[in-house]
């Protein structure tokens, strides 16, 4: 058989199980771009711990009056920033903030227990603690490279981020309070960073426009619909 021939048998065949009145039919569902949600709860829950770990303030109860907003707004607001993201396809969203809105989340839960005495209250030396912020470095410092290829602004975000979280982990290992004020102001910036990042896409979405820099690079700029991965129309990314 040639070619020819075969095409035009298998063309016939295509016919036979689909009928010519079928037509195919694409559901989209936009979503609004999860970072903003995502970011301004990192924000203000790594804002007040943070300002805590610089020595702005603290006493007896700073654990009380924190836990339950960090893990809530830095916590669960962040995760389920994090799964939104993941339906907008959004690979570095998705790492970001479900690995940061875990992080949170888990600080509540320490946090309550030392409060409720099942667990004492964890040092500035608590080397448990700092390989964990050896873990959650690791993973920001991938981040914060993957986003130089989407947003400038979550670059800057994530690369406080990582230097704050290296910095703790050291101070948690040798029990540095020097070491854990500087990584203190690391988280700060970091938090300023991502205010300005989720207001800047928050401000684009409402207007329509850019109001303030959103950094995004040009490749996210131009190649917002990306045609050729068997969703035609659907747009990927925030």
């Amino acid at each position: 058989m040639t070619p020819n021939a075969l095409n035009q048998s298998q063309e016939g065949e295509f016919d036979r199980l689909v009928p010519s009145s079928a037509t195919p039919r694409i559901y989209l569902q936009p979503i609004a771009a999860p970072s903003i949600l995502g970011l301004f709860g990192f924000a203000a829950a790594t804002f007040m711990v943070a300002a805590w770990y610089a020595h702005w303030y603290g006493g007896p109860d700073t654990g009380v009056m924190l836990f339950p907003f960090a893990a809530m707004l830095g916590g669960v607001a962040q995760f389920l920033a994090g799964m939104w993201a993941f339906k907008a396809r959004d690979g570095l969203a998705t790492a970001v903030h479900s690995t940061w809105g875990s992080f949170w989340i888990a600080f509540g839960i320490l946090n309550l227990l030392v409060l409720s005495g099942k667990i004492a209250q964890p040092g500035i030396l608590s080397p448990e603690l700092g390989y964990w912020f050896i873990v959650i470095a690791a993973i920001t410092w991938m981040c914060s490279l993957a986003a130089f290829a989407e947003n400038f602004g979550m670059v800057a975000v994530l690369l406080a981020l990582s230097i704050g979280s290296t910095i703790e982990a050291i101070a948690r290992l040798v029990g540095s309070d020097g070491l854990q004020v500087a990584a203190g102001y690391c988280f700060i910036i970091s938090a300023i960073l991502a205010w300005y990042t989720a207001s800047a896409m928050m401000f684009e979405e409402a207007f329509g426009h850019p109001i303030l820099g959103s950094f995004k690079t040009k490749r996210m700029r131009q190649e917002r619909i990306i045609p050729g991965i068997g969703e035609p129309g659907v747009i990927r990314g925030q």
